[in-house]
């Protein structure tokens, strides 16, 4: 089964790009960038999800609100913007957009998936696509988890928030933006009361330097 998965995998994701592509007059320059999106953020993750197989899990909470949290942002992120790319199956909800919001895209792409790969690097083996502590799970604090305790979130939304502008449609190309935000507002507290919960004062200290999702701004006053 795996060796035959291996196989039809890879037929269906060229037949997926080639559907798209002759369908480019249709669906405009973004569904390109949408696609190429989708496979960088594919490729990025690919291997940390190999080795989060290695994991030994010790805590893990709320896992079928979890799933459909995932599955709810796997709707609106994936499943809805391919059928409709491959199909045209909204094309009543479309709207046009010139050529340069493709470009325009590109603002929240680039930063969006450096950030995403940033974030995958810095965390190694404690990273995990749900919320949950592995054996011997450590709080990491250096890179880009310097500034920001969510740095993932953050570069998921960039790449999300610029969706409007590649899938030029209003269900397929905004439904991620529901999606996603109700799974920010439940996820994050959540892991964030894990992270207490595992590491204490450690975590509470590093909550009180760093911003949630975009670095804290600092004030400095002068004497005068």
């Amino acid at each position: 089964m795996q060796r035959i998965a291996r196989i039809v995998g890879p037929v269906i994701g060229l037949a997926v790009v080639v559907v798209i592509v002759l369908r480019l007059d249709t669906n405009g320059w973004g569904s390109l960038l949408f696609l190429a999106t989708a496979i960088s953020t594919t490729a990025i993750r690919a291997p940390f999800e190999r080795q989060n197989k290695a994991n030994t899990i010790t805590r893990k909470d709320n896992e079928s609100s979890e799933n459909l949290l995932l599955f709810g942002v796997g709707l609106g992120g994936t499943i809805l913007p391919m059928l409709h790319l491959l199909t045209g199956l909204f094309s009543f909800a479309d709207y046009d957009l010139p050529d340069w919001a493709t470009a325009l895209a590109l603002a929240g792409v680039i930063p969006g998936l450096y950030l995403f790969w940033r974030s995958h690097t810095d965390l190694g083996r404690n990273w995990s696509v749900t919320t949950e502590i592995r054996e011997d799970h450590t709080l990491v604090t250096t890179g880009i988890y310097s500034k920001v305790r969510h740095p993932m979130y953050t570069a998921i939304w960039l790449l999300f928030g610029v969706m409007p502008l590649m899938v030029h449609n209003w269900i397929a190309g905004v439904a991620v933006i529901a999606t996603y935000g109700v799974m920010c507002i439940v996820r994050i507290p959540r892991e964030e009361q894990m992270m207490v919960d595992t590491f204490g004062e450690e975590y509470r200290a590093y909550m009180a330097h760093t911003g949630r999702l975009v670095p804290r701004l600092r004030r400095s006053f002068g004497a005068g």
